[in-house]
């Protein structure tokens, strides 16, 4: 009866079971993280050779002009050393871990969960995932305030493929805005990536010129038409009025218009 339990064991009939329990599942990058992981022993003793936690997204890529989603880990934690697992004995372990400054937020439908599983050799690994909730941080709130402050209507939020401007992961999210104020008659769009660290933000701006003329035909078939603008602020920024940060936006887009 053992090894035939062994065997259902190691195509998951009667095996250990995983269940992640978060303290809280709404969360800043840069947050920490934490809860417990409920471990549940199956019918048989099973040996784990390790606990593991990662941190997951999702991004678009256009390949032969076709978009396809694709998967990134944004982080990995190992919980534990190997261990073994009684039948039918419970477990604790808590974890606590910082998330990515460079995670997503949870505009739209971006997902970001936490997948968490148990490597068991010889077995199929049993898992568990739990989405969070990822808000976005003070000081992006107060440009995304701000660029609709002076007439810009956030309108699309996604996660695109960029090894030229993605950083630590081959991805940016980028906050696509369409002018509803005075810029209406010379941007078709307004593009916002954020660059998030534990005090401050580097913040990119794409400006997306109207065609004016043959001139700006021309511009725009080659992709002539796009102009990038970057600025940063501190944590010392959010004592600053929202208008004062909207009035230099404002100048800096003015500024590349002109140019």
């Amino acid at each position: 009866m053992s090894m035939f339990k062994k065997l259902l064991a190691s195509v998951g009939v009667g095996a250990a079971k995983v269940d992640t329990r978060l303290e809280q599942d709404s969360l800043m990058p840069g947050d920490v993280l934490s809860g417990e992981v409920h471990l549940t022993g199956g019918d048989v003793a099973q040996e784990i050779d390790e606990i593991y936690m990662y941190v997951i997204t999702h991004y678009e890529r256009e390949t032969n002009d076709t978009k396809v989603k694709e998967e990134c880990t944004l982080l990995k934690h190992r919980l534990t050393d190997p261990i073994v697992l009684q039948p039918k004995e419970n477990m604790v372990l808590p974890f606590a871990f910082r998330l990515p400054y460079e995670t997503p937020l949870t505009m739209g439908r971006q997902p970001v969960y936490l997948r968490t599983g148990l490597d068991i050799k010889n077995a199929i690994d049993p898992g568990d995932s739990d989405f969070i909730e990822v808000r976005p941080h003070p000081l992006m709130v107060k440009v995304l305030d701000a660029i609709q402050s002076i007439g810009f209507q956030l309108y699309k939020v996604d996660c695109e493929y960029n090894r030229h401007l993605g950083k630590t992961h081959p991805f940016v999210q980028e906050f696509e805005f369409r002018p509803t104020g005075p810029f209406r008659s010379r941007l078709e769009e307004l593009e916002v990536v954020f660059f998030l660290r534990e005090n401050s933000v580097e913040v990119l701006l794409e400006l997306d010129k109207r065609a004016r003329g043959f001139l700006g035909a021309f511009e725009e078939a080659f992709n002539l038409d796009e102009r990038y603008v970057r600025f940063r602020l501190h944590t010392d920024d959010l004592n600053r009025p929202t208008s004062v940060i909207a009035d230099s936006i404002e100048d800096l887009i003015r500024k590349q218009i002109r140019a």
